[in-house]
C-alpha cells in the first residue's frame, strides 16, 4: 500500500502540473456519501466528484447493471454497431426532458463534448454561426468551450484566442451589482454594436452556474431570454450539466422555470461515476445535421448507457428529487444558524435550489467582500478533520455542497458538524 505523500510525489512526476487536484488524498475505495484513502482514513464526500454521484459512491443498482453489460459486450461503436441500451436511454430522457414537443437525444462522453455538440446543432439548424453566453459561466475546456466560459483565470489564460462569434453577457448577480435589467441592458448593447440578432445561432446559460457561485437565473431572465429567442429565430441551449438529475429539487433545472429551452446537455450524474453525456432537443432541431455530422467513437458506451437506465431508475424509486428538496433544507436550516455566530468566520445565508447548496466566505462580519483565500484555507482544514468539500465562485469565494442525494441524514449531519468545526478553526493555523 502506498501513502498519500508517495502517491502525490509519483503524480508530480508523471502527470502534468495542468491538472489540478483540490486535495492531496489519494481514493482507495467508497460507498455512497463516504470515501477512504489509501491510509485508511476515512472522509465524509461533500464534493460527489463534482456533482457526478447523485446516486452515491457505488450504488448497488449501478454496479448491477455495470457487470451485467460487462457480460455482454463493452463497445462496438454506436456509429457502426448500434445497440438497445443507448436507444432505451434515448427514449426515457425524451420522454422526461422539459422540451417543447417531439425530442431526440444523442450520446457523448464528456460534458464539454455535450456542450460543443449543443452549438454544433444550433448552427446547423439556423444557419448561422454567433453564440451568446454569460460572465462566470463554465461550459468546459475545450477550445470551444472555454471560449464560451466566461472566466479568464485559470481556463482561459496562456492558450491564445477563442474561436471567433462567441460573446458574453453580465449575469445577474446582486453581490455584484448585476442586475437583471443590465444584463437584458447589455443584451441590447450586444446586438446594436457587435453582432445582429440574425446572425445568433445560439444563447446558451447554466439554469444555476456551477464554477460560477451557485447563482440561479433569475426566472424574470429566463423569461426574457425565451422571448427574445422566439422574436429572432435564435436557440435557447440549458447547460444542465452539473444541476440535472435531481440536484435542484427537479429532475432538470429546467423545470422550475416557466419556459423551455430548445437543447439541453447533460452530463456529470446520468451515470453513476461512468463516462457520459448528451444532448436532448427538440426532434426538428436534432435533425437538422445529415448523417455523419455528430458522433464519437466512445459516444454512448453501453456500460455507461445501462448504468445511466440505472440512475433513472434510482431516482425515481428512491425518489431522489423529493430528496434533495428534503436534503437542501436540512442543510439550509443547519447554514443559517453559521451567519449569526461571533464564534465562526464570517460567511454568507446559503443560496441554491434543492440540494445545490453554497455559501460564500466573507473577508468581514457583516460584509459583503468575498474572501477566496479563506475559502480555500477552509476546504484544507475541513479536509484534515475529514470532510472532503471543495470551493468556487467569481473570487474562489464560495463553498459549494454536492453531497449525494443518498447519503443518510447521520451522514450529512456528520459533515455538517467538521464543517462547523472547520469554521472555528483560526484560518491561519
Amino acid at each position: 500500500m502506498s501513502s498519500n505523500a508517495q502517491l502525490h510525489a509519483r503524480r508530480d512526476a508523471a502527470v502534468p502540473r495542468g491538472v489540478a487536484n483540490a486535495t492531496a488524498v489519494y481514493a482507495a475505495r467508497a460507498e455512497n456519501a463516504e470515501l477512504w484513502d489509501e491510509e485508511g482514513r476515512r472522509y465524509v464526500d461533500f464534493a460527489g466528484g463534482i456533482a457526478v454521484l447523485n446516486v452515491g459512491h457505488r450504488h448497488p443498482r449501478v454496479i448491477e447493471a455495470v457487470r451485467s453489460q460487462l457480460d455482454l459486450y463493452t463497445h462496438t461503436a454506436f456509429q457502426i454497431v448500434p445497440y438497445a441500451p443507448y436507444i432505451e436511454l434515448a427514449e426515457r430522457l425524451n420522454a422526461l426532458a422539459p422540451i417543447e414537443g417531439p425530442a431526440k437525444t444523442i450520446f457523448f462522453t464528456t460534458g464539454a463534448e455535450a456542450v460543443e455538440n449543443t452549438v454544433k446543432i444550433a448552427r446547423a439548424a439556423t444557419g448561422r454561426s454567433a453564440v451568446i453566453a454569460f460572465v462566470n459561466g463554465f461550459h468546459g475546456r475545450t477550445q470551444l468551450t472555454m471560449g464560451l466560459t466566461g472566466k479568464v483565470a485559470p481556463y482561459k489564460r496562456g492558450f491564445g484566442p477563442a474561436p471567433a462569434e462567441l460573446y458574453h453577457l453580465p449575469f445577474p448577480n446582486a453581490r455584484y451589482g448585476v442586475s437583471v435589467e443590465d444584463s437584458l441592458r447589455a443584451l441590447q448593447f450586444l446586438f446594436a454594436a457587435d453582432v445582429g440578432p440574425d446572425r445568433v445561432a445560439a444563447i446558451i446559460v447554466e439554469p444555476v452556474q456551477g464554477e460560477g457561485g451557485f447563482n440561479s437565473v433569475p426566472a424574470e431572465l429566463m423569461t426574457a431570454l425565451r422571448e427574445t429567442c422566439d422574436a429572432h429565430g435564435i436557440l435557447l441551449v440549458a447547460d444542465e450539466v452539473q444541476t440535472g438529475f435531481a440536484r435542484t429539487g427537479k429532475l432538470f433545472a429546467m423545470e422550475h422555470y416557466a419556459v423551455k429551452p430548445d437543447l439541453i446537455s447533460v452530463a456529470k450524474s446520468m451515470a453513476g461515476g461512468f463516462p457520459l453525456s448528451g444532448v436532448i432537443g427538440r426532434a426538428d432541431i436534432m435533425d437538422k445535421v445529415e448523417p455523419g455530422g455528430l458522433g464519437g467513437t466512445y459516444g454512448g458506451s453501453p456500460v455507461a448507457c445501462a448504468a445511466a437506465l440505472a440512475v433513472l431508475d434510482i431516482i425515481a424509486e428512491e425518489k431522489l428529487v423529493e430528496r434533495a428538496n428534503a436534503l437542501g433544507e436540512r442543510l439550509r436550516a443547519r447554514l443559517h444558524t453559521f451567519t449569526s455566530r461571533n464564534d465562526l468566520i464570517p460567511v454568507s445565508a446559503p443560496r441554491g435550489p434543492g440540494a445545490m447548496i453554497a455559501f460564500d466566505v466573507l473577508a468581514s462580519r457583516g460584509g459583503h467582500d468575498p474572501d477566496g483565500a479563506g475559502a480555500k484555507a477552509l476546504t484544507a482544514r475541513a479536509l484534515e478533520k475529514g470532510l472532503v468539500i471543495l470551493s468556487c465562485g467569481q473570487f474562489g469565494e464560495t463553498i459549494r455542497i454536492l453531497v449525494p442525494l443518498t447519503a443518510s441524514d447521520a451522514v450529512i449531519d456528520e459533515g455538517m458538524d467538521i464543517l462547523e468545526a472547520a469554521l472555528a478553526a483560526p484560518l491561519g493555523a
